[in-house]
């Protein structure tokens, strides 16, 4: 399993969102700068984070994003699956009961090892909310660097 691009710059873009000191919306050029993504690319994720109501959008002169959701509320599988992020670590974990990933499924030897695996990196980020990643960026002294005022747009 390997978090793409688009999984890691989502976790980054909405950590920055959420951490903004201000209830004004943000502009998505803003956090591109803020997070050294494409600005082009954050439109991309963006419109997918708010496709599953994490985030909203105001239009219009001081429009931007902002968090729709409670950031205790919203977890890191949550985010990752808003942008189709997928986390299973072998093509037997991703399908469901129904489907058959290949033909040995019924005698493969290590088949519970991946399932077991995947479940726990699961649990794991279903575990860790927003809330979380957010306190441990102010624990390492991150949150100040995103006050947006040496951002030149």
């Amino acid at each position: 399993m390997r978090i793409t691009t688009k999984g890691r710059y989502a976790l980054r873009a909405i950590t920055n969102l959420a951490l903004s000191e201000t209830t004004k919306p943000k502009a998505i050029k803003v956090i591109a700068s803020e997070e050294d993504i494409s600005p082009e690319f954050l439109e991309q994720i963006f419109f997918r984070l708010k496709k599953a109501g994490i985030i909203s959008s105001v239009r219009g002169p001081g429009g931007g994003f902002i968090l729709h959701k409670d950031p205790e509320t919203v977890t890191v599988r949550a985010i990752f699956e808003a942008v189709d992020e997928g986390l299973d670590i072998s093509p037997c974990t991703a399908c469901s009961d129904e489907e058959v990933p290949c033909d040995r499924i019924s005698t493969c030897l290590v088949h519970n090892v991946w399932k077991e695996a995947s479940e726990r990196i699961n649990e794991y980020f279903e575990s860790m909310t927003l809330k979380n990643v957010m306190d441990r960026a102010k624990d390492r002294n991150l949150g100040s660097l995103l006050a947006g005022e040496d951002v030149q747009v």
